[in-house]
């Protein structure tokens, strides 16, 4: 039997449902106080109602948990095309009129998929919303994000069973097994079964409920089945599994598997319980079926005439500060606090001059991750997110003072694993990346250090999120968040032992696609550098952040204070290494071509000492764009100050050329600038071999600049055949002995 409370739920879900349909459909008229008319149809219908109903279901079961239980929920919704639904609950909550009082329910309904109203999917304009859902497979990772290091805090996920097909939701189900329950949050994911995609079945539909249990229990969950169509009361059948859920979060690690026709609610003949509910079940011309099917609602019995969800309706919701709308968590800046950054003198290499130093520059920054570790072990407000590489990429002082995250038993030997351990390692990239996202947008902050050339597998999670800060910062009551930070290391050009495979920059070239306030590159060329950068990258907010350094010693340049200032400026002339009134300027960004530039100029001065050269180095990349394109940008009269006016400059990039001249465009005379950079030339070799390969090699750089510069190529005579012979007789010794010859590896800096 139903009671008092499941048919004011059943009501309240009317209200949902009708309004979610009347978003797709109304321009006007929006609750039916006339016959219908074809002028009160949008012209365009956009939007995807099949999921819409089983969303308003879990969100009205979740609302009588926190009304019972007074736990503060955050709802994570992969199903993002359903976002009429949570339009609807909005609405009866009463959170967009509290975030916006002058919008009217008619400025809803019209306003959706509407030029200047809300778009089709989820957004940051939408309250309560961390995760858009556009592009399908992240929910899952984002929402246990969010519940790391907030041990109050439960994250509901629903989870379409489209989505659920996706590699990195495959991914997502074993999280769990990082999850400390002492000191995170419990994650409640709802895998909803509504049977089909687009245009076919799911694979998880065609699975019994046997199967499902075996395969969800052996990725370590347990298993509640909710299936509406076996039960005359599906709300009490879900307050009574959440109930359950709630009792057994930390422990049992619960799930619920939901299972709902397609478009539950849509007449049969329309297509209701098959794919065709999946997006506008009805076309405009069938506008005697769009009314019966929206009347059938009773919209009269649910709605005053100005848009105010009848009374009992109202008591279906939680009290205001706990409704799933104005969780704290879904906008994170309003709970950022600044990270108590350590000084870094204390870990700064000394450098006496340039080059009298060798060092790791990732491994001096590892030091100073450590003390960020220690120094918020009680706010644990910052965690590592990593693909297995920390010690990999010298960074593995971090593990002196925090564990890495696991909570399964562990049947083999291991090192630095502890269940409330701040390092999260696992082989996906997907998984890290949501991690990161779900943790940064509650209000926390983070570093993500990759290899450089898997980077990319997550290049549409990051085009996902360059879009969802870009829209945040266009939204006045989302505060900024702390930026998404990644650190790429075992760059390419020292990935020669593993091969071609893990020789690829190109993660950088698609951050240049990003806004301008939005994206950042840094190419720090040494250790001292590269703490300042990742200090600097750790204050910011509202970024993505990109950090290329390398990890295996090499030679060191710029003292801390030196460091400071060239970091400030974002790119500047190295005076030590340069002559006044240059001829040709040698500019590099990046550790490998900074090492062969420094060391082309060394050359020159040997083979061509009347050859008046300049050495400038970028480490920010974004400051070669003019200033109308990008925040970073130097002024002309900066621009000019490094790389003067009419001059050839040699370029040594760390990534494709192409990069470098899409932010020089803008710029006047870009054609002087030749750049050397990676050419998609790669092998199992040494690493001269590999930058002869790819025409970046010192003395290729060297012998550009005396070739380029007016009149050096008659003037010059024989130094080019001569620095490119002497390239290929080193060359040859790596073939012949296997490693690269002493003039290479035991080179130093001397004026």
């Amino acid at each position: 039997m139903r009671t008092s409370a499941t048919e004011t739920s059943r009501r309240y879900r009317r209200a949902c449902d009708y309004l979610a349909a009347a978003m797709i459909y109304l321009r006007d008229n929006v609750l039916l106080r006339e016959p219908l008319r074809p002028e009160h149809l949008k012209p365009r219908l956009l939007g995807h109602w099949g999921t819409c109903p089983g969303i308003t279901f879990v969100y009205s079961g979740l609302n009588g948990l926190v009304r019972r239980t007074g736990q503060r929920t955050l709802l994570v919704t992969g199903p993002g095309h359903g976002a009429p639904a949570v339009h609807a609950n909005l609405w009866l909550e009463g959170t967009h009129s509290a975030v916006d009082p002058r919008m009217t329910l008619p400025d809803l309904v019209k306003g959706f998929s509407w030029p200047g109203g809300f778009p089709s999917h989820l957004s940051p304009e939408v309250p309560g919303v961390i995760h858009e859902g556009g592009e399908l497979g992240y929910a899952l990772a984002t929402a246990f994000g969010a519940a790391l290091d907030d041990p109050e805090l439960l994250v509901a996920c629903i989870v379409g069973d489209g989505e659920a097909e996706t590699g990195p939701t495959a991914a997502s189900w074993h999280a769990n097994k990082f999850l400390d329950p002492r000191t995170c949050g419990a994650v409640l994911p709802v895998l909803h079964i509504n049977g089909a995609k687009i245009s076919s079945p799911t694979i998880y539909a065609t699975m019994s409920d046997d199967e499902l249990t075996q395969y969800f229990r052996g990725a370590g969950w347990t298993p509640h089945i909710v299936d509406v169509e076996r039960t005359d009361d599906p709300d009490q059948v879900l307050a009574d599994t959440l109930d359950l859920a709630h009792k057994e979060i930390k422990q049992r690690r619960p799930m619920i598997l939901l299972r709902s026709p397609k478009g539950w609610g849509l007449p049969e003949d329309a297509g209701g319980g098959t794919f065709h509910a999946h997006q506008v079940p009805l076309s405009a011309d069938q506008l005697p079926e769009i009314e019966a099917w929206l009347r059938s609602y009773r919209p009269e019995e649910l709605f005053h005439d100005d848009g105010r969800p009848m009374e009992d309706l109202l008591e279906c919701l939680p009290v205001e500060e706990l409704r799933l709308g104005r969780v704290p968590q879904a906008n994170g800046g309003e709970l950022r606090r600044d990270l108590p950054l350590p000084e870094l003198a204390e870990f700064a290499v000394d450098v006496p001059e340039p080059g009298g130093a060798t060092a790791s520059a990732t491994e001096t920054t590892g030091g100073w991750l450590a003390e960020l570790m220690r120094v918020t072990e009680r706010r644990r407000d910052f965690r590592i997110m990593c693909p297995d590489e920390l010690e990999s990429n010298k960074l593995g002082a971090v593990l002196d003072a925090t564990g890495r995250a696991f909570t399964w038993p562990l049947t083999e030997y291991s090192e630095h694993m502890a269940p409330d351990g701040r390092v999260l390692e696992v082989l996906s990239e997907h998984l890290c990346q949501g991690w990161l996202q779900g943790y940064l947008l509650t209000g926390r902050h983070g570093l993500c250090p990759c290899y450089e050339a898997f980077a990319s597998i997550v290049d549409g999670m990051v085009n996902q999120y360059a879009k969802f800060l870009k829209m945040s910062g266009e939204v006045p009551w989302r505060a900024p968040v702390a930026s998404l930070n990644y650190l790429l290391t075992s760059e390419g050009w020292r990935q020669e032992h593993n091969g071609y495979s893990h020789q690829g920059p190109g993660f950088l070239n698609n951050l240049l696609t990003k806004k301008s306030s939005v994206s950042r590159v840094y190419l720090p060329p040494d250790a001292n550098t590269l703490l300042v950068t990742m200090r600097h990258c750790l204050a910011t907010t509202n970024r993505i952040n990109l950090v290329v350094a390398g990890k295996n010693p090499a030679p060191q340049w710029l003292d801390l204070a030196e460091a400071e200032r060239h970091c400030r400026a974002g790119a500047g002339v190295w005076e030590w290494a340069s002559h006044a009134e240059p001829d040709v300027v040698l500019a590099c960004a990046g550790g490998i071509p900074t090492v062969e530039t420094v060391a082309a100029a060394w050359l020159l001065r040997r083979h061509a000492p009347e050859l008046r050269v300049r050495v400038v180095n970028v480490v920010d990349l974004l400051t070669l764009s003019t200033p109308d394109k990008h925040p970073h940008g130097m002024s002309a009269e900066e621009f000019t100050a490094c790389f003067g006016e009419g001059i050839p400059v040699i370029f040594a990039f760390h990534g494709y050329p192409s990069a470098v001249h899409e932010v020089l465009h803008g710029r006047p005379d870009p054609s002087r600038f030749h750049v050397h950079g990676y050419l998609e030339e790669g092998t199992t070799t040494t690493p001269f071999d590999l930058l002869v390969s790819n025409k970046m090699s010192r003395y290729d750089l060297a012998a550009d600049a005396v070739g380029r510069t007016p009149g050096w190529s008659s003037r010059g005579g024989g130094i080019v055949p001569e620095l490119l012979e002497k390239r290929d007789e080193l060359k040859d010794y790596a073939y012949r002995e296997g490693t690269d010859s002493p003039e290479i590896t035991e080179w130093e800096w001397s004026a």
